[in-house]
Parts: structure tokens; C-alpha cells; sequence
């Protein structure tokens, strides 16, 4: 296994540029010149990605701009030290010290290990002083390869038991008798590469100064050791820091509870320590639900959600779930339009209820390729193979839709009890035509099932039996008996009379669709009401689509492209509206938005949402209703500027585009223009990059100079 970072990586006391995006390039341009990746552009557009979704510079002036890309070739390492420093979003100001972690999309365990224990190593001090006083970049790769030798130890569930200590006033007492209190705690970030480790080794530092016992689990991408039983049961509280799912969180039940994300335990875990012990305290606290191993139940108490937020956590699961399925299977059958001819889905007349994709793929084999069986629009020999080949295989990953919606909507609300009886009951919506709104319903009715079902308390002999068998069987009988006998024809109608109307728009009545599916597409940037719009078109985008399903297709992306181009066209034309680190954002944005991504505008909405979303809604608004009216169609589901080859009416959805770009741009550089003063133009953060340069500017009265 190669090493991860050579000194052909490192730049020492370096001015690779003024914001995040410019180092990211850089360092990027390190990784592919060096035969890692298969192209900097395309791994820096995969790094700002991740960057738009969270921030990742880290107190005391380090920055850890990371991803997984297809690009990247060999788990490598870029490492700066900045000179000026430069802003990745850190509390504390910016950033000297930037490590690019690139990973493989689907990266070997060994490298991942290598790459976890560089994250947890960035939280020692006396690590990032070594990098700091560093004079060659031979240093550094020496100061890299001793913190992730394997022989360190590996990266799975991290048990810290301090010695006794006398701990400070704000320290956590201890339990009466004087016996030292056990927390258990569950770490887990999206990649699973840095944020998971480090925020389990500042829990268990601080827990270790506090004089706590305390027990991470880190649920990242190098495997995980799950914590033992009796350490579980032993615990006065648990910590779930947390940006994904805990996995078999049942293990936790009735547990208190203290949960956030993994940012907020990198920065306070002394105070979410203490929380949790507050927790242990509070019969009243919040606690983990779920079934424990000794069978008994556990309910969510304490700060319980409100049901509208429940709600929208099991559809959201859902969506996200179903998502790759939709992206994998719309592409493909477009894919097979491109290559096979726009026919390629149609039914055989010389194969009985099959389509020429499928009869071609049935009767003939790559070594085997004869033409067309004379049919116009549809290409012949290898490049109708390969669209026959895209479709079947596009057409079987759209067959998982429906059920993977119900299933994980379950999920959501059973655990894993759920799963089953929720793919069950999608596929049998399926069956009886009753399509997404039956794997809506069914998969809500197959979660409480299960749930309902998991909380029975049975003899001691039948326990083991509950989840395997009892839970997947009755639960599977009730919900799809319910959908095949009760509700599966009424949805069935109610679906057919949506897809009639979809496909008869036209005129006025298809403008005020585009409109509303463009409001919808802006409002929350990838939030329910953003993923609602969207299932609702991706979820008409099957192979016999009809003319309707495909226009609300190319309305839903093209306006869900509009509010990262206007945000950056706008910090484009007034950039002394924003700050330096949304000036870096809005750079980025270029590129997210023409990618359909449409969270690139989330920390322009965060920072501003009075000004932002309003206008991102004018503009979405307006490109859904241009490419509405105009009949656009569109057979993929994903992919922006990048599956142009799938859309009838090119030259409208690029207009269309380009106006809501415009019109949102205008407007929130007008609404962030309404009201301030020059001063209040000057970004608050422009000292930090002031001081790099030596210089001291004038501050708007009032503030307060740290």
C-alpha cells in the first residue's frame, strides 16, 4: 500500500490564494499532478461540494477540506501551510494549516483507517505545533506517516477510562458513593472519514479531564467495533453526535439521551458531557426509543418531537433512500434514449408485453449484434446494444423506487423491524398501479405496524423469534393485506387522474404548475418542500412517461439550478454585499448550480433568509413557469448542464435558466443593497484578512474588536 502524502503534496508557507475554493484548487492540482486523481477540476468541484453542505475549517487555525470523488485514483493527502491565512469558516478566525483529504468513491479500508487517524491526530496540540514549526516538506510527510503507521490503533469503538482526578468546580460530580460516572457515545459524519473521529476524541478528552468514564463507538467509514453490552448497561447517559443515523440504536433504548451534530461536540464537549449527566439526573430527560435487548420498551420522552416534524423526518428518510435509485435509473434509461433512439422503450409487436430494449437484450448477446428490427428512430448494431442495455437495466433500478420509498419510510418509524413489511408493501402498490402515493400510505402503515407489533411483550421462549419472524410476517400481512384489499384501487384512480391531468396540461394551467413547482423547488434548498417537488417529478420519470410527467421533470431541475447561479451571479456583481467566506461560497456556487445542487444556496439562506429565499423564489418561480409554458421535456432525473442530451427544447431551458438566474440575482442584490449604510458593506470577517496583509481597517462603530 502506497503512503498517503509524499512531499511532492506540500506546500510550506505558501500563497496558494484568498479563499477556500482557490486553496482547494491548489491543493487539488497537487493530488492529480502527481498521477492520484484523474483530474483536479473534477475533485475540486467534489471538495466544494462537501464545503457548501458544512463548513470544515476547525478551531486553532486548521482546515480539513475533504470528500470521496470518483476522480481520486489513490487515497492521498494535500497538505498547506498558508501564508496568508485563509477562511474556511472556522469560529475562531481563519486558517494556516489545510490538509485536502481525497479519497476513492468506494476507497479500500486499509487507506481509510490511515485517513481516519490523521482526523483524530489534528486534535492534539502538540501534533499541530510539529506541522506549524516544520521546515521541509520532508518533515511533514515524516510527521504524517508516524500518526497514521498502522501500528496505531484502529479505528472503531475508542474506550477512554480516565484515572481519577479531582475535577474543577465545572466538572461533572460524581455518582453518590463517590463511583465514577460512565457515559456511552456514538459518533458518525456523512463520509465517515474525519468529522466522526474527531469529534470522538474530543469527547474523549474532555471526558478524561472531567473525570468521566466514557465509551465512543465511531460508526465511520473504516468499520466500526460495536460498544459491548454491558458497557451499554452500565451507562448513566448517551451521546449521539451525529450528522447520519445511528446504526441499531436499539442497542440504546431507554437511555437519556443528549443529541447534535458532530460539530457542535468538537467545539463544546465538555458542555454535551455534562448534559448528558444533567440527563442521568432528569426523569424527565429525553431518552433513546426504540426495543432494548432485555425486550422491554422504551418511548421518546422529554423534548418529544411535534408530529409535523416526525412526519416530514420518515418522508425525508424516504426520499433520501430512494434518491440513488432514481438518479441510477433515470440516467441509465436516458442513457438508452441516447444511444438507442428514442423507440428503444416501446412495446415489441414481435414480442409479447415486451419492449424492443428488453426482446433485443432476451434474444441477442455483445458478440451478437444485429440491426434494429426495422424500426425508425432506433439505432442498430453496437451503439443499439448499449441503449438496450442502459434501458433494461435503467427500467429494473426504477422497479426499486417505489419499494425503497415504503421501506425506508418504515425504516424511519420501526428501526429495522420496518424494512420488510415496508418493501413488501411498495412493491404491492406497485402491483395494484396505486405507484408512489401507495408507497406513501404503505409505508407509514408498515412502519407503525411494526412497531406496534415490536413492542409486544412475549414470553421469554418467543423473543428471539419477534424480530426474524413474527414482526416480518404479520407486519408484511397487515400493511400490503390493507393495500391489496382496501386501498390500492382508490389510490390506483387517484393516480391515474393525476397522470391524465399532468399530461392534458397546456397554456395557462402548465405556467401556474411551473410556477408553484419553481416556489416549491426554492423555498427550503433541498428541505421537504424541495424534495417534495422533486419526488414528485422524479416519480413520473419511468420509461412510458408521458408528455406531462417530463415537462414537470425539466420544470422541478431547472428551477432547482436557479438559487446557487443567482447567489453567486450575485456576489458576482456586488461583492461587497457579502462577506470574504460567501464570496468563496458564491465562487463555488457557479459550479453546484449548473450540477443541480441545489443546497449550494443553503449558507446564503442561513446567513440572510429574509433576503436570500424570497428571492431565490422569484427566480425559481420564473424558470418553472418559462420552461413550463414552453414544453420542455426532460428524461433524466438528475445531472444539470450534464444530461443536455436528454432534453427536448434545449434552447428554451437554457433561456429559461438564464432569465430566473438573472431575475434572482437582481433581487436579492437589491434587497441586500435596501437599507445599509457604506459601513455595513464591509464584511464583518475583512480584519482576518486584513491582518494577513498587515493592515488594521476601519470598523463600523458599534463592533467589537476581539
Amino acid at each position: 500500500m502506497s503512503a498517503l502524502i509524499t512531499p511532492e503534496l506540500v506546500a510550506l508557507d505558501a500563497d496558494l490564494g484568498r479563499d477556500k475554493s482557490a486553496v482547494v484548487a491548489r491543493l487539488a492540482g497537487l493530488v492529480a499532478a502527481a498521477g492520484r486523481a484523474t483530474g483536479a477540476d473534477a475533485l475540486h468541484a467534489d471538495a466544494m461540494a462537501r464545503e457548501a453542505k458544512a463548513a470544515t475549517g476547525l478551531p486553532g487555525g486548521i482546515a480539513i477540506p475533504h470528500c470521496r470523488s470518483a476522480a481520486v485514483t489513490e487515497a492521498s493527502l494535500g497538505f498547506a501551510r498558508l501564508s496568508p491565512p485563509v477562511d474556511f469558516g472556522a469560529p475562531d478566525g481563519p486558517a494556516d494549516l489545510a490538509f485536502l483529504i481525497a479519497a476513492p468513491e468506494h476507497g479500500d479500508a486499509d487507506h481509510l483507517t490511515l485517513l481516519t487517524a490523521l482526523a483524530r491526530a489534528l486534535v492534539r496540540p502538540e501534533f499541530v505545533a510539529l506541522l506549524r514549526a516544520a521546515r521541509t516538506p520532508e518533515e511533514i510527510v515524516g510527521l504524517v506517516q508516524d500518526v497514521v503507521s498502522p501500528a496505531e490503533s484502529p479505528a472503531g469503538a475508542t474506550a477512554v477510562s480516565a484515572p481519577a482526578v479531582s475535577a474543577p468546580a465545572a466538572s461533572a460530580p460524581a455518582a453518590a458513593g463517590g463511583e465514577r460516572r460512565t457515559v456511552v457515545a456514538v459518533s458518525a459524519c456523512p463520509t465517515g472519514i474525519a468529522h466522526t473521529y474527531m469529534a470522538a476524541d474530543k469527547l474523549s478528552a474532555a471526558a478524561r479531564d472531567m473525570g468521566v468514564d466514557l465509551h465512543v463507538e465511531t460508526q465511520g467509514s473504516s468499520g466500526s467495533t460495536p460498544l459491548d453490552p454491558s458497557v451499554i448497561s452500565k451507562a448513566a447517559a448517551v451521546i449521539f453526535a451525529v450528522d447520519v443515523g445511528v446504526k441499531d440504536r436499539d442497542r440504546f433504548a431507554g437511555k437519556p439521551l443528549v443529541q447534535s451534530g458532530t460539530k457542535r461536540a468538537m467545539n463544546e464537549p465538555e458542555v454535551m458531557i455534562r448534559e448528558a449527566l444533567a440527563a442521568a439526573d432528569d426523569p424527565n430527560a429525553r431518552r433513546v426509543p426504540g426495543t432494548g435487548a432485555d425486550g422491554t420498551v422504551a418511548a421518546l420522552s422529554g423534548d418529544r418531537p411535534s408530529t409535523g416534524s416526525e412526519v416530514r423526518r420518515w418522508l425525508l428518510t424516504g426520499v433520501s433512500y430512494m434518491i440513488p435509485f432514481v438518479a441510477a435509473g433515470g440516467l441509465l434509461i436516458a442513457l438508452g434514449f441516447l444511444f438507442g433512439g428514442y423507440k428503444i422503450v416501446n412495446a415489441d409487436p414481435a414480442a409479447d408485453g415486451l419492449s424492443y430494449a428488453a426482446n433485443w437484450m432476451l434474444n441477442n448477446t455483445f458478440f451478437n449484434l444485429p440491426s434494429a428490427p426495422g424500426v425508425d428512430h432506433l439505432n442498430d448494431g453496437f451503439l443499439g446494444y448499449i441503449g438496450a442495455l442502459c434501458t433494461v437495466l435503467g427500467q429494473a433500478a426504477f422497479g426499486f423506487l417505489v419499494p425503497a420509498l415504503a421501506g425506508y419510510i418504515a425504516y424511519a418509524i420501526a428501526d429495522r423491524p420496518g424494512i420488510v413489511p415496508g418493501f413488501v408493501v411498495g412493491a404491492v402498490s406497485l402491483t395494484v398501479g396505486a405507484g408512489f402515493l401507495g408507497g406513501l400510505v404503505g409505508g407509514i402503515i408498515a412502519g407503525f405496524a411494526a412497531l406496534w407489533i415490536s413492542r409486544w411483550k412475549l414470553p421469554a421462549f418467543a423473543r428471539g423469534l419477534q424480530p426474524v419472524v413474527i414482526i416480518p410476517l404479520l407486519a408484511t400481512l397487515i400493511s400490503s393485506g390493507i393495500m391489496a384489499a382496501l386501498l390500492g384501487r382508490p389510490l390506483a384512480k387517484a393516480l391515474s387522474g393525476l397522470t391524465e391531468f399532468l399530461n392534458g396540461l397546456t397554456g395557462s394551467s402548465a405556467l401556474l404548475l411551473g410556477l408553484i413547482l419553481g416556489l416549491m423547488m426554492s423555498f427550503d434548498l433541498g428541505g421537504p418542500v424541495n424534495k417534495a417537488a422533486y419526488v414528485f417529478a422524479t416519480t413520473g420519470l419511468t420509461a412510458d412517461a408521458g408528455r406531462g410527467s417530463l415537462v414537470i421533470m425539466a420544470t422541478v431541475m431547472a428551477a432547482g439550478m436557479v438559487p446557487p447561479l443567482a447567489m453567486a451571479l450575485s456576489t458576482a456583481i456586488r461583492p461587497k454585499l457579502y462577506t470574504p467566506a460567501e464570496r468563496d461560497n458564491g465562487k463555488a456556487a457557479w459550479l453546484l448550480g449548473l450540477s443541480f445542487i441545489s443546497e449550494g444556496a443553503i449558507p446564503f439562506a442561513a446567513a440572510d433568509p429574509l433576503r436570500v429565499i424570497p428571492s431565490m423564489m422569484l427566480g425559481g418561480a420564473t424558470t418553472g413557469a418559462i420552461v413550463a409554458a414552453s414544453g420542455v421535456e426532460l428524461r433524466a432525473p438528475h445531472g444539470g448542464i450534464f444530461v443536455l442530451f436528454a432534453i427536448t427544447g434545449i434552447l428554451m431551458f437554457v433561456i429559461a435558466l438564464i432569465a430566473g438566474t438573472v431575475v434572482g440575482g437582481v433581487a436579492v442584490t437589491v434587497a441586500k443593497s435596501i437599507g445599509r449604510t457604506k459601513a455595513d458593506a464591509v464584511p464583518e470577517d475583512a480584519v482576518d484578512l486584513a491582518h494577513a496583509h498587515s493592515v488594521t481597517p476601519a470598523r463600523p462603530a458599534g463592533t467589537a474588536v476581539a
